[in-house]
Order: C-alpha cells, then sequence, then structure tokens
C-alpha cells in the first residue's frame, strides 16, 4: 500500500513538472519567437490571466517591437487579441474590466483586421463563430445601452452589428438575409441620440423592408421636421400613404404638415380621405370643422362639428367650437346693434333681441363642456359671459366664485 501511494506522488509530481516546463517553454518561446507572444496570450487567457494576456498580445501588435511584421500581418495575432478583449468585456470583475474602455469595439476592430488579412481563408471558421459571439455581446450592450439612455453607444453598437453582418464569411450562410430587427433599432437609438441623418437613413432602409409598417414613415417624417426639414418630411409622408392608404395615422401626420404650412386645400383633400376611412373618428370631423372655419365657411364649419359630436357624444372640443361659434356670432350682432342710429331705438332692440339669440343657442354647448370639465378656464370664462349677456346673475356669480373673481 505504501509502495502505491508512493508512485502516485512520484507521478503527481512528475505532472507538476510537466506543467512548470510547458510554462517555461512558452516563456522561453516568447522571448525568442514573436509569434509565440501570440500563443503565450492564448495561453495566458485560457487560464484567467487577463492583464498578463493583454499586456502581451499589445506587444504582439506593436510595430516599434523588433520583428512585429511577423505578428502584425499574421491573421491568428488579430484573433487572439480580439479573443481577449471580448473576455475582458465578459469579465465580471471589476478590475479587469478596467483594462480596456471600449472593448467590445477594439475585438470588432481586431476581428476585421484578422478577415482581411486572411487571404487564405484558413481561419474562417474561428473567426465565423468569435463574430457570431461578438454579435451577441453586442447587442446586450447595445440594449443596456439604450435602457440607460446612453443612445450614442447603443447606435454604435447596432452599427458594429450591421458591419459584421456584411462581411463576406458571415454573409455567406444567409447571402439575402437583412436584419430589419437591428436596423430599426439603429434608427431609434440615431433618433434618441438627435443624430437624425443616420435615424432617417436606418428608418428608410427598415421602410424600404416593410419592417413596422406606416410607424416607421411617421418615424422618418418626424426626424425630418426635427431637421426642420418639412418638405422632407412631406415626402416620406406621401410615401407612405401610397404604401398605406388605408393608414389613419399617416393621413392625420399629412394634414398636420399641410395645416402647419397653411395649405389648407390639400388638408381639406386627405381629411376627406381619412373621414372616408373612418367616419366615426371625432377628431377627423372636428379638423375639418376648424378647417371650414378658417376658410370661412362657418355653416360647413358647424356641420363638421355637429358630426364629431353625433359620433361620441363626450367630445369636448366639438361642443366647445360649436358654442364659440354661435357666441362670435352673437359678439358680432352687438357690433351690428351698436351700429343702429342712437335714434332709431326699436330697430337696436331688435338687432340686439338677434345677439341674444346667438348666446342662447351657444349656452347648452358651452354648459356641456361645463359638464365634461369643471374645471376648465376657457369654459368658465365663456359661461360667465354668457351668463351675463343673458342676465343670468346667479350663474354669473356662481362661475365667478369658480374663477375666484367674486
Amino acid at each position: 500500500m505504501k509502495q502505491t501511494i508512493k508512485k502516485f506522488l512520484n507521478l503527481n509530481e512528475m505532472k507538476k513538472n510537466i506543467i512548470f516546463l510547458n510554462l517555461a517553454l512558452i516563456i522561453i518561446l516568447a522571448s525568442c519567437s514573436p509569434r509565440a507572444k501570440v500563443t503565450s496570450s492564448q495561453s495566458l487567457k485560457d487560464t484567467g490571466k487577463l492583464e498578463q494576456a493583454l499586456a502581451t498580445i499589445e506587444e504582439a501588435v506593436d510595430p516599434n517591437q523588433e520583428k512585429a511584421e511577423k505578428t502584425l500581418s499574421w491573421p491568428r495575432t488579430w484573433e487572439v487579441r480580439g479573443d481577449i478583449y471580448q473576455s475582458i468585456y465578459q469579465s465580471e470583475d471589476n478590475k479587469v474590466k478596467a483594462l480596456a474602455e471600449d472593448p467590445l469595439t477594439e475585438a470588432f476592430n481586431s476581428y476585421k483586421k484578422a478577415v482581411e488579412l486572411d487571404d487564405q481563408r484558413k481561419f474562417d471558421n474561428s473567426l465565423k463563430v468569435k463574430l457570431t459571439l461578438l454579435t451577441n455581446d453586442l447587442t446586450n450592450q447595445a440594449v443596456q445601452a439604450f435602457n440607460k439612455d446612453d443612445y450614442p453607444k447603443a447606435l454604435k453598437s447596432f452599427e458594429q452589428i450591421l458591419d459584421i453582418q456584411d462581411i463576406d464569411i458571415i454573409k455567406a450562410d444567409n447571402p439575402g438575409a437583412v436584419d430589419t430587427v437591428i436596423i430599426f433599432n439603429a434608427g431609434l437609438a440615431a433618433y434618441n441620440a438627435e443624430d437624425y441623418d443616420k435615424a432617417i437613413k436606418y428608418y428608410k432602409e427598415a421602410a424600404k423592408h416593410g419592417y413596422n409598417g406606416s410607424r416607421t414613415y411617421n418615424l422618418i417624417a418626424s426626424a425630418y421636421q426635427l431637421k426642420k426639414d418639412t418638405l422632407g418630411a412631406l415626402e416620406a409622408l406621401q410615401e407612405g400613404f401610397d404604401r398605406y392608404p388605408e393608414d389613419n395615422n399617416i393621413v392625420t401626420s399629412l394634414i398636420q404638415i399641410y395645416l402647419d404650412m397653411n395649405k389648407t386645400e390639400d388638408a381639406m383633400k386627405y381629411l376627406n380621405l381619412a373621414i372616408q376611412q373612418d367616419p366615426n373618428n371625432p377628431t377627423f370631423h372636428f379638423a375639418q370643422g376648424t378647417l371650414h372655419e378658417k376658410m370661412g365657411n362657418i355653416d360647413n364649419a358647424v356641420d363638421s362639428y355637429e358630426k364629431s359630436i353625433s359620433v361620441d357624444k363626450e367630445f369636448f372640443n366639438g361642443y366647445y367650437n360649436l358654442g364659440a361659434v354661435f357666441y362670435n356670432k352673437g359678439v358680432k350682432q352687438i357690433d351690428v346693434a351698436n351700429a343702429v342710429p342712437t335714434s332709431n331705438n326699436e330697430q337696436y332692440e331688435l338687432e340686439l333681441k338677434k345677439a341674444d339669440d346667438w348666446f342662447k343657442e351657444a349656452l347648452p354647448y358651452m354648459e356641456k363642456c361645463y359638464e365634461l370639465k369643471p374645471d376648465d378656464t376657457s369654459t368658465l370664462e365663456s359661461l360667465k359671459n354668457l351668463y351675463y349677456r343673458l342676465k343670468d346673475m346667479d350663474n354669473y356669480n356662481k362661475m365667478l366664485e369658480k374663477l375666484g373673481q367674486n
């Protein structure tokens, strides 16, 4: 039994000696052969010695080092360098993480360099695996950056993923593939980073492949508008409308832009289309009413406002604008009464009664507004004036109290 234990101990000692000799050999080779530095870096990385691995591989890519041309032009050098930087990113040790400010960018640039140098395609398989794993890390980094509102970093990571997908050895497996999710997310990150040119570029690419439907065209238009390029926004929306004519969001955005440009006829054209597509949308009828009113077509405006409240019995804006139309007619009628010669009191009273008739017509709409939004200041002011005109002093005083004016 003692002999067996002794034999086991001897074997264990031999293994230790072999490991020691191997490490010594690596160190000797590293000092003798430039490419041995790369092998040494890989071994150090594999044993978790990332700080030493990094220092060694950086020597291998330092052009000032003796015989550096042998490692600088070797694809394997850059592959190992990429692997080390990727491991730094993956480490949970803060000391290791501090070794590089942007390890995934260093890994990305290293793998790309390896691909460029690999003329004989000896490292295709291993590089393909490394680039695929790097894509996963870049995706995680992009999502984390986006969630922390670090949009420039998220954009950079998404763009690096797109660059990887464009590398020949990656494209070869699926040449027609288009990652619309990453393209759209790059646009979203650029938009939030206020890089509107890039946002438009990526959104347009996503839209070309039909990603996210009409919403993408609205985002393109929004980016153009933030660049103060109204014509670009209009062009994007018109293209979106051609592809998605049934989508109310596109139509609504077109209407708004035409309204902003004071092109009421174009706005009306798209409003009519919107109403045809969605006749039960009170907002469309209301917008049509405001356009009619702007063009001086008061009767048509009243019809549109009435349609807005017929499809939505609690549509505040419709009630308010109807009340305002009739109230304004009453105010204009007072001007007519005041223009009557003082000698013609009978005519004056007749014209003044017409004004009161308009105020009476406005009253139920404003009271409905008060019912829907009892604290709306504009409604309270309008009701105060109406009650005063109609000599309803109890309600007039009530409005004064609500407004804090008594």
